[in-house]
């Protein structure tokens, strides 16, 4: 025992003087320090100089930077092709990089052109990249290449240059959100109701085909019992990023998205120009959703009967920010509560000023058949197109043209940038529509639109726009709606709407208003104030108490409804109490809640009574637990009130996702969005994002819902890792394009750690240095004198592959019990 510990310490004082000496171009050892049996039987290529590299083929991670970039990849190490002075045996082995990788690392195009190549054309010489390093590191698996900005592509903290952009893995997707409910109401019986949508697609390479789905079942017994029952897939379409020219084709069931013309369902095709493909900072406008509701409510928005989004919110205010940035046209908002009262508005999608950046033209084509709900091609065969280029700074013209033979419209509108005074759009679309009967409609709609963030104010126009249209001016939608379906279409007139944010030092006010008026009936409008504060209460030892008061009226089809909410939260122990009042419907309630977190999971349970609008007086209790695992997110919320009604809930929404590389259910998910698929080679149980993902036993996870063309690190989390498994590589880095499957795989290796003599079949030792693999290629140890080695992550049984002088010279097979002091293992051919 003694000696083998004699033999680690003179391994220990070996690599001590190696790294003393790290600067130096070379490295003598003094091998009298060795038994003099050994000293003949030591390879020591791998260690005499800084760097140095076996001639072969290594698995290897490119690092750029700092940056981890890609998956391992097979790096050959090849003597240069002329080395003056050098011999075989003196030469410096270089790693050799082929173009095609190269083109992945996001160079400029002036130092791509000054890259030249040795090894007949194979590898890449970088030579002429001025200040640019390779440096390999076999024991940690990287190829380290530091290279001046100068010579790359712009790229930020969160945005990575089209050179780098992952088209992903191919493989398929279901993604499911689904809710179920069953609730009783005195004198009406039992009711259930049960809804799922969401989307399941596929890929290959570069192509995404996607189908969104949605499906209904509605049951009621008692005296008027009846039970219905939906489904249908609402779109399917065919869709490919193309990056080098920033746009998107996309075939199939569509809506078109335009910043000039009113939305229509249509198949065909369309190639447009995609704002995600722009740095963050450069990119555009998304929808926001603010209502009030009564108790924990189910929140559905559709566009044209697809369901855009749903989702369950707790009692009181809601805000959702999390829509699709490329939705346009109006929204329909239904809030069900808890005791099935419904309540619907709209929303307009409010659409920033159309300005362009000097130079750059953004644009969009389609061509196709309007189609309906129901998948039925319906109108004549139109071609659609518009475009803004940027003439200068302040500057920037827009237009567009719809032709078919029976609708045509004209839009043209310039954007003026104000600089100081904010930005300013002013456009005017000019509408020809042809009916059976003979009868000819045109008219034209005026459109100012203005957005403004006045920094020493504090304040912020997110949107303010007015529009007017004269009588029998008509959009595709509204023409197809007359002339196929014989419906009173409206005669919109004007329309007024404004968002607009205050900030105060402790203080935030919020206002938002739309109005609609028509030539042939009342107008609509929705308007509300939000006011909150943040603040502390030191003298009571309160901090970050939070007070919210919104106001809210809607007139909507004939109805209108004013909402009062003022809700008051602070903190208590580790989570939080709220007081919440409300009016609504002439009838006033009050509650009281708490909400905390236990790890991922969260819960909230909530008591009050309401009153008035002639109506009995009730007492409420409800509560929600919410599970956030790894392989979906579930929901449970139960609600009983004195008046004798009561509910009982749950939803769910998750997806599986299946690769050639493996299949995973994981929660989130959402419309076939990006998402990543983490490898932690076949190591199960691993956390991943804060511990959101756990690989399960195929060691894959997926981490759902990945923002497109973003800079997106994934990290294990090697603090909460079990005692036998290691991460080499914790944190990867990605930029994938829209609906991608990604793909990156951590060095992680599960098994048991052991000192082990190693001897060959003549009785001699492997030499000083030579290397010991797992059945994976996976170093595991390094050989010291008298054949003692160090090794890890092994399991029983394994057979290793005991290497050096750039091959593999033998194997040993481990025992199936490891818990020795020391092993000893014959080593054979």
């Amino acid at each position: 025992m003694n000696q083998g510990w004699f033999a680690v310490g003179r391994i220990a004082l070996l690599v001590c003087l190696s790294l003393a000496t790290e600067q130096a171009a070379a490295v003598e050892f003094n091998t009298d320090v060795l038994d003099t049996e050994d000293k003949a039987n030591i390879d020591f290529s791998r260690f005499s100089q800084v760097g140095y590299v076996l001639p072969g083929v290594y698995q290897m991670r490119i690092t750029l930077n700092g940056d981890s970039w890609g998956n391992e990849i097979g790096i050959p190490f090849y003597l240069p092709d002329a080395e003056p002075g050098a011999t075989k045996d003196t030469a410096f082995p270089q790693a050799c990089l082929p173009p095609n990788v190269v083109e992945h690392l996001g160079l400029l195009q002036s130092a791509q052109e000054q890259l030249t190549y040795w090894h007949d054309g194979e590898c890449v010489d970088f030579s002429a990249l001025k200040g640019t390093l390779l440096t390999p590191n076999v024991g940690a698996g990287t190829l380290n290449i530091n290279m001046p900005q100068a010579w790359l592509e712009y790229s930020d903290a969160s945005w990575l240059p089209p050179s780098r952009w992952d088209h992903g893995l191919s493989g398929m997707m279901l993604d499911y959100n689904t809710n179920v409910t069953t609730s009783r109401q005195p004198g009406q019986g039992q009711q259930q109701r049960a809804s799922i949508n969401g989307t399941v697609g596929a890929n290959l390479d570069a192509w995404r085909l996607r189908a969104d789905y949605q499906a209904n079942y509605n049951r009621s017994a008692g005296s008027h019992s009846s039970t219905d029952s939906s489904f249908e897939f609402s779109r399917v379409y065919l869709f490919r990023p193309i990056p080098q020219w920033q746009s998107t084709l996309t075939m199939g069931e569509n809506y078109v998205n335009s910043q000039l013309f009113d939305s229509w369902r249509y198949a065909g095709l369309a190639l447009a120009s995609d704002d995600q493909m722009l740095p963050p900072r450069l990119r555009g406008y998304a929808p926001e959703i603010i209502g009030v509701a009564k108790t924990d409510a189910l929140v559905t928005v559709t566009q044209q009967g697809r369901v855009v989004y749903e989702s369950t919110v707790p009692a009181g205010p809601f805000r959702i920010q999390s829509l699709d940035n490329t939705i346009r046209g109006t929204l329909d908002v239904k809030v069900t509560e808890q005791s099935g009262e419904e309540r619907t508005f709209s929303v307009s999608t409010a659409s920033v000023p159309y300005l362009t950046r000097p130079g750059q033209i953004r644009y969009q084509v389609m061509a196709g058949r309007p189609s309906s709900w129901q998948h039925d091609i319906e109108g004549p065969t139109f071609a659609s197109g518009e475009m803004a280029w940027g003439i200068s700074n302040a500057w920037s013209v827009y237009g567009g043209a719809t032709m078919s033979r029976e609708y045509q419209a004209l839009a043209l509108g310039a954007g003026r940038d104000l600089f100081l005074m904010g930005a300013l759009a002013l456009d005017v679309t000019q509408s020809m529509a042809k009916f059976q009967n003979g009868q000819d409609l045109s008219g034209k709609s005026w459109r100012l639109s203005y957005s403004k963030y006045f920094d020493v104010a504090q304040a912020d126009v997110t949107f303010a726009g007015y529009r007017f249209s004269e009588k029998d001016y008509m959009s595709m939608q509204q023409f197809l709606d007359t002339r196929y379906h014989g419906g009173d279409r409206e005669h919109q007139k004007e329309r007024y709407q404004i968002n607009a944010n205050k900030r105060f030092d402790a203080l935030s006010i919020g206002l938002n208003y739309e109005r609609q008026t028509y030539w042939d009936r009342g107008d609509t409008r929705q308007y509300g104030v939000n006011v909150g504060s943040n603040f502390d209460l030191l003298t009571l030892g309160l901090r970050t108490i939070s007070l919210n008061a919104t106001v809210a009226r809607s007139q909507y089809m004939g109805r209108q409804e004013n909402l009062v909410s003022l809700m008051l939260s602070l903190p208590l122990g580790s989570g939080s109490i709220s007081a919440n009042s409300t009016y609504s419907g002439k009838r006033y309630g009050h509650r009281l809640g708490y909400y905390d977190r236990v790890g991922l999971d969260s819960y909230s349970v909530n008591a009050g009574f309401d009153y008035g609008n002639n109506q009995r007086d009730g007492g409420q209790f409800s509560g929600m637990y919410t599970h956030n695992g790894g392989i979906g997110s579930l929901s449970a919320n139960v609600a009983l009130e004195t008046r004798g009604y009561s509910s009982l809930g749950f939803s769910a929404n998750g997806g599986v996702t299946a690769t050639g590389k493996g299949v995973a259910m994981h929660s989130g998910g959402y419309n076939g969005r990006t998402r990543l698929m983490v490898d932690t080679d076949g190591v199960s149980g691993v956390p991943v994002d804060g511990g959101r993902v756990v690989t399960n036993s195929l060691g894959i996870g997926v981490l759902a819902n990945v923002n497109s063309y973003y800079r997106t690190t994934a990290r294990i989390d090697v603090n909460k890792l079990a005692d036998d498994v290691e991460a080499t590589q914790g944190v990867m880095e990605i930029a994938l394009t829209e609906g991608a499957i990604g793909y990156r795989k951590f060095a992680v290796v599960k098994g048991a750690k052991a000192f082990a003599v190693l001897r060959l079949a003549n009785g001699d030792f492997p030499p000083f240095g030579a290397s010991v693999n797992d059945p994976k290629g996976r170093e595991v140890g390094i050989v010291a004198d008298g054949g003692l080695a160090w090794l890890t992550g092994i399991s029983p049984q394994d057979r290793l592959s005991v290497g050096w002088d750039g091959e593999i010279q033998c194997y040993a097979t481990l025992p199936q019990i490891l818990d020795q002091d020391s092993l000893l293992l014959p080593c054979r051919k």
